[in-house]
């Protein structure tokens, strides 16, 4: 009796909290549909999201030579910067830029016959920064596959990650803003549909922060991202727009 009891019981304590769970959202719903039958304006969020390519890369590598003297130091990063600009013009990149050399002093000790120890400059280390900017964005890899070449040479050569810049972000900010409150104003028609009302004028549109992030990443920011990582990414926008409901 007892077994076929406990059966019975929580079959009904379960449809007990189903019915509860039915009346909670119910009322919810209900809750929201009231709000937009006596409200003025409705606010809602829309979005925007589209796949974007690089358009501009930056390469950055760095030469470095040294000798006894300062002079002799000088004629090999010359020589060492002629064959970098051979080999960055031989593979079509033209914008080169060599920032200004940094001289440091190479510094020992000498011991003299006294036995007193000297600091003294035993040499000259010269480094020279080169920077490539390009719209070829796909050629960019073969500057860093080739680099070696240049250690081949003799140039004790070394390069960092590139950059791949999107710089059409103000355009696509406009464009994001429109695609973005269009997606608003149509969740906000079938918010307010659910409540037997129409949707009238936009009243704002408050734009969140930019996101350009790698394709296919699931990064955010707070602060908004600016990717430089990656040659194809997508830029994503959110606004809040506020509507009058008629």
């Amino acid at each position: 009796m007892n077994g076929q009891a406990k059966p019975h019981l929580l079959g009904m304590v379960a449809g007990l909290f189903l019915a509860g769970g039915l009346v909670v959202s119910a009322s919810v719903a209900t809750t929201a549909w009231l709000k937009v039958k006596t409200a003025q304006f409705i606010t809602v969020k829309g979005s925007a999201r589209k796949n974007i390519r690089a358009d501009l890369t930056v390469w950055k590598g760095a030469f470095t030579t040294q000798a006894t003297s300062l002079l002799e130091a000088q004629r090999q990063l010359k020589s060492d910067a002629e064959k970098v600009r051979q080999f960055v013009s031989a593979r079509g990149m033209t914008n080169v830029i060599f920032a200004p050399i940094a001289i440091e002093e190479v510094k020992g000790s000498l011991t003299d016959s006294d036995g007193l120890t000297q600091p003294r400059v035993m040499g000259y280390r010269l480094t020279q920064t080169v920077r490539v900017e390009s719209q070829a964005v796909d050629l960019v890899g073969e500057l860093d596959r080739d680099s070696v070449a240049l250690v081949e040479q003799g140039v004790l050569f070394t390069t960092q990650v590139p950059d791949f810049i999107y710089t059409k972000a103000g355009e696509a900010k406009v464009e994001m803003l429109a695609e973005a409150t269009r997606d608003a104003r149509t969740r906000a028609e079938q918010i307010a549909a659910q409540g037997g009302r129409g949707l009238g004028g936009l009243q704002s549109a408050d734009m969140g922060v930019i996101q350009i992030t790698p394709r296919y990443s699931g990064q955010t920011s707070w602060e908004g991202m600016n990717d430089t990582s990656s040659l194809d990414k997508t830029i994503a926008a959110v606004v809040t727009a506020t509507f009058a409901l008629k």
